[in-house]
């Protein structure tokens, strides 16, 4: 091939070369606003059901909107009062068994006595001076984290509301919004692209609502059963089974652990409580994955069980928490458009 103008030629993929990694940049540097959007507009479609539900019931769309709404914010705000007076409380008796262990005056000796207790043979001398030295040369940087922390905390305050507003927008704008969306394709492909996305949005939002169900189921039992084996905060602890059930895979059996851990600790729990805990969740896992999950999920999602712990795996690694929340509706979506447009175009060759 004969080039007639290589300047011309170099120029525009200079340029081509210089967008693309423009692109790239303002991508990364807009990845925290970008998934923001994202898990906003996750929640919006797992919330479109309720409200879709609710305008069956002859409500208006900002009345059916609402009332979703505010049973959201009451379910976390109940959740925050459930976990936010024991955090206080345990946080003050910490405080104040410090403030008495200073005030005593004797807290290094009593210290130095419990660690050479408890290892005879070490040097506890030598072991507190390189503490020390330790803290010292290294006061800038637990300054530096400290404060990263604070400042981390903060923001993740500041994204909360930001989701917060996006996804009340979302969840009243969702008809118009897929409807903008719509009128972009071409007119006689609509239809088609139509049914598709209303089949990915729904699968999205019965996805959601499933595993909302899971996890409120997981939690209510939790609740009475810690109650009956008299295991320490069983409010807090079924807080944890509901949150470690909204988790696909993992999330079920880290809050499993962290439960029957927790009845472990001395004056608090018991070996016969823990193992009690234990017991119950192993077999509670059982069921959810052999009975109550596929009956709840059914609806929402139909993808094979590797597909699942493939899509699961590959989203959390790549997004974390929310990656692990999103890829088996997402793994659902592009099987939903493999099924229905890549096969019968492959058959009609």
């Amino acid at each position: 091939m004969k080039i007639h103008n290589p300047f011309r030629l170099a120029l525009v993929a200079t340029l081509g070369v210089g967008l693309g990694i423009l692109l790239l940049q303002s991508v990364q540097t807009l990845s925290t606003i970008l998934l923001y959007v994202g898990t906003a507009l996750f929640i919006a479609l797992g919330l479109d059901p309720a409200v879709a539900w609710l305008e069956r019931r002859r409500l208006p769309r900002w009345a059916a909107v609402l009332i979703t709404l505010v049973a959201v914010l009451g379910l976390f705000t109940g959740i925050v009062l459930i976990i936010l007076p024991v955090l206080v409380d345990q946080i003050s008796g910490l405080v104040k068994e410090v403030g008495q262990i200073i005030e005593k005056g004797t807290w290094q000796e009593d210290l130095k006595a419990l660690v050479g207790g408890l290892f005879p043979a070490l040097d506890i001398d030598v072991m507190f001076e390189s503490v020390n030295e330790w803290l010292v040369s290294n006061i800038d940087t637990i300054s530096e984290s400290v404060v990263g922390v604070t400042f981390g905390v903060v923001n993740g305050f500041f994204g909360a509301f930001i989701v917060l507003i996006l996804t009340i927008y979302f969840t009243a704008s969702t008809p118009s919004l897929k409807r903008a969306i719509y009128q972009l394709v071409p007119a006689s492909k609509r239809a088609t692209f139509v049914l598709l996305g209303d089949q990915i949005t729904d699968s999205v939002g019965y996805y959601v609502m499933g595993q909302v169900s899971l996890a409120l189921l997981n939690g209510v039992l939790s609740i009475i059963f810690l109650t009956i084996i008299d295991a320490p905060f069983p409010a807090v602890l079924a807080v944890v089974a509901f949150v470690g059930s909204m988790i696909p895979l993992v999330g079920t059996i880290s809050g499993s652990t962290v439960i029957a851990l927790t009845c472990l600790i001395p004056g608090l729990g018991s070996p016969g409580t823990a193992l009690a805990a234990a017991i119950y969740y192993l077999i509670y896992m059982q069921i959810e994955a052999y009975v109550l999950s596929p009956r709840i999920m059914s609806r929402a999602v139909s993808i094979p069980g590797g597909v699942v712990v493939v899509a699961a795996l590959a989203g959390g690694a790549l997004l974390g928490l929310l990656g692990a929340l999103i890829a088996i509706p997402v793994a659902a979506s592009i099987l939903i458009i493999y099924r229905q447009v890549v096969i019968p175009r492959m058959n009609e060759r």
